[in-house]
């Protein structure tokens, strides 16, 4: 793959083909801790490192996984190294283990994680996996970084309050709406994550004027396990989108 091939592989996740924004993968995580900067900087980062090492893991041994439990093994993969992620932040950064809690196991069933291990990295380079992943994981942190500031400004009129995984205990961030308005609750609460999310994905379809990327189609064309359905489950498929068409 050439250098501009490349180039375009970890560029695509952060606009063209962000995860959350154009491919809509990770909700739930993305409104769960997208209520401040600081979780959904620590979701992105640890959702970004299992993403990276489980893409590297995969493409390494994709030729020596059988094709009926590959979907298992990427599971098993993903698992490890979730695991290490958990246990690291648990005995070094307690503040953010216990900030995203449930969350943060809940990685291994992220759709990002294992929609990229069954579309790219198990058909693709270590190399090329490493910067899909990369830039995977960097247009899932900035989406919910983005969130998280918008969140955290109309909820509670400041912005980069917390204790910043214990780096700055006690600083209540900078004010800025705070002080003419009290902040606005259901913004941190799911309604307000809804509207956000849906605001800024508007946003990126408007400015972006690229909708190649955006699915139109719901057949087995687009499905991500598309390669796990028998030959005739797919032409049925085929048949009855085909119908729908036609009417």
């Amino acid at each position: 793959m050439s250098e501009k091939s490349r180039s375009a592989v970890f560029t695509n996740g952060i606009i063209k083909e962000n995860p959350v924004l154009v491919l809509v993968l990770g909700t739930c995580p993305t409104l769960a801790t997208s209520t401040s900067i600081e979780t959904g900087l620590g979701m992105g980062l640890a959702a970004t490192a299992v993403l990276v090492c489980s893409n590297i893991v995969i493409s390494l041994i994709r030729s020596l996984i059988p094709d009926k439990v590959r979907i298992p093994c990427f599971i098993t993969v993903i698992a490890g190294f979730v695991t290490i992620v958990q246990m690291l932040l648990q005995a070094y950064v307690q503040p953010l283990y216990q900030a995203l809690g449930l969350y943060l196991p809940l990685i291994v069933v992220n759709c990002i994680i294992l929609g990229r291990a069954e579309m790219f990295a198990s058909k693709n380079s270590t190399l090329d996996s490493t910067l899909d992943g990369l830039g995977m994981g960097l247009g899932f942190t900035l989406t919910l970084c983005i969130m998280g500031a918008i969140r955290e400004l109309f909820g509670t009129g400041s912005l980069l309050a917390g204790d910043w995984f214990g780096l700055a205990k006690g600083f209540k961030g900078i004010p800025l709406f705070s002080r003419f308005m009290p902040g606005m609750s259901i913004m941190t609460m799911v309604p307000g994550g809804f509207f956000v999310y849906a605001i800024v994905m508007a946003a990126v379809h408007y400015f972006t004027k690229d909708k190649s990327k955006i699915r139109k189609d719901f057949s087995c064309a687009g499905c991500a396990l598309a390669g796990s359905c028998s030959d005739e489950q797919k032409a049925l498929e085929a048949g009855s989108c085909d119908k729908k068409e036609v009417r």
